[in-house]
């Protein structure tokens, strides 16, 4: 489930006729080492591939047209090699419908002092095409991402690796899909969301469902798939019996192991990527999916409890931006508050990611205290430290925004025997006190996403490629 559609990144190189077909042919072969430089590299995600010169407003419309009918082609970064007026940028970048990146690069690093003439100079004039075409992009309101600096160097390959992860997370968004078995919960403000605007801005396609087609789902699940997925839970996880007996702990593993088997065939034979449950809605369940939903959170599949869909789909899309490593939906519950020490808990009742373990998991049955059904079974463990940035995003009516707040998680130090459920920790920036308060006054939720792999900046990126009003919390 973590994987997407094969996605590549064109190459467009921008010049003019006016030099002669001899610095035409100096610009390609440039341009050629470039690409076959950074796709050496292994930095960059996805492969780059180069096309024909920019050197007119027909070639310049022709591929931008082209990048929008690809499928596999996730985005364009340009690069003005030497000055390509930038008129005939216009038609074309006005048409473009996927992310693109400005590379305001050079091929050589340095000035030859010695030997440079104005054939130097003409052939080699970025600093000259960047400021004209920077300006048409400007004057065409494109959100592009403009990154600077020599081409080599490990932090600009590094930029435009994260920005191919946000391109290929912006086109994955319109392959979405949600699958809501129940409603939202009862009551609850920040679930609700115009599913409409959803899909018109962000390209979310969510579903409702109600609880007997899961459970209908469930019923064809058969004893030797069970005990399969069995096999696999002992050999992954720590089996704790706690105070129960083994046949009675057993059975209620057993009992989420089917829940599991039947949402992931749902799922996928849906093309749902991502789903949300209610401990509201569990008619003919005979538990709240607990270690079911970790388990398909743990191989892409995006979450949020209490119905609310648009966490969900925010974390799928998260969840490829990030190649599903270190992110996962989130809740905010109880604040640590001693001087020095304060801190955020974040756990959920069960639903805690397993991307985010630091520990290897142990499967643990307990009671809960809401649903009314039987002792359900979970993964628990301790959060990864890290740096990161967890993200919330709010419906106000008018329009959605998404709230980003940078964070240190660390992994707890203090024991908490009592409590049977996965826990992660972190100090919020720029403090606790500043932190929380701009949350709360921005609308930010308590559902949320984190990923300790993903930046602010990437972030950021994608919220300006959906016209996305946002607040940076740092």
């Amino acid at each position: 489930m973590t994987a997407t559609t094969a996605k590549q990144f064109w190459f467009v190189v921008g010049s003019q006729h006016l030099y002669g077909e001899e610095a035409l042919g100096q610009v390609k072969a440039n341009a050629q080492k470039i690409t076959d430089a950074l796709n050496a590299s292994g930095v960059l995600p996805y492969p780059l591939v180069l096309q024909e010169l920019a050197v007119s407003a027909e070639a310049i419309t022709s591929v931008m047209k082209e990048i929008n009918y690809r499928d596999e082609v996730a985005g364009v970064i340009t690069w003005m090699h030497t000055f390509s007026p930038a008129k005939m940028w216009i038609r074309g970048t006005k048409l473009l419908q996927k992310p693109l990146l400005h590379l305001a690069t050079q091929y050589n690093e340095s000035i030859p002092w010695s030997t440079i003439d104005m054939d130097f100079m003409n052939l080699n004039q970025a600093a000259h095409g960047d400021r004209e075409y920077g300006f048409i992009n400007a004057r065409l309101g494109k959100q592009n991402k403009i990154v600077v600096g020599y081409w080599e160097r490990p932090e600009v390959q590094q930029q435009i690796a994260d920005w191919m992860d946000v391109a290929a997370a912006y086109n994955e968004s319109f392959n979405i899909k949600v699958a809501r078995f129940g409603d939202n919960m009862r009551n609850v403000g920040v679930t609700e969301g115009d599913k409409v605007e959803a899909q018109i801005q962000f390209g979310w396609t969510v579903d409702y469902f109600g609880i007997g087609d899961l459970v209908a789902e469930i019923g064809n699940v058969t004893e030797q798939e069970i005990d399969e997925l069995m096999a696999e839970y002992k050999e992954a996880y720590d089996f704790d019996y706690g105070d129960y007996e083994q046949g009675a702990w057993e059975a209620s593993v057993r009992v989420q192991a089917s829940y599991e088997i039947a949402l992931k065939r749902f799922l996928d034979r849906g093309g749902y990527s991502a789903f949300t449950t209610n401990f509201e809605d569990l008619h003919g369940m005979k538990q709240l999916p607990g270690l079911a939903v970790q388990r398909l959170m743990a191989q892409g599949y995006g979450f949020a409890g209490e119905g609310d869909w648009k966490t969900a789909a925010l974390d799928r899309l998260l969840k490829i931006m990030s190649h599903n490593q270190n992110t996962g939906f989130m809740e905010d519950y109880t604040y640590e508050l001693a001087a020095g020490q304060e801190a955020i808990l974040q756990s959920h009742m069960l639903e805690v990611d397993p991307s985010l373990a630091a520990n290897k998991p142990k499967v643990v049955v307990s009671p809960l205290g809401i649903g009314d059904r039987e002792d359900p079974a979970r993964l628990v463990f301790d959060g990864k430290a890290g740096e990161g940035v967890v993200v919330s995003m709010a419906d106000f009516g008018t329009h959605y925004k998404l709230l980003i707040n940078e964070v240190s998680a660390f992994e707890p130090t203090v024991p908490a025997p009592k409590l049977p459920v996965a826990r992660v920790l972190w100090t919020v920036k720029p403090n606790f006190q500043d932190g929380v308060r701009a949350w709360i006054e921005n609308g930010g939720g308590h559902h949320t996403v984190v990923s300790l792999n993903l930046t602010t900046d990437q972030i950021v990126t994608y919220a300006k490629l959906v016209d996305l009003p946002y607040v940076v919390i740092k």
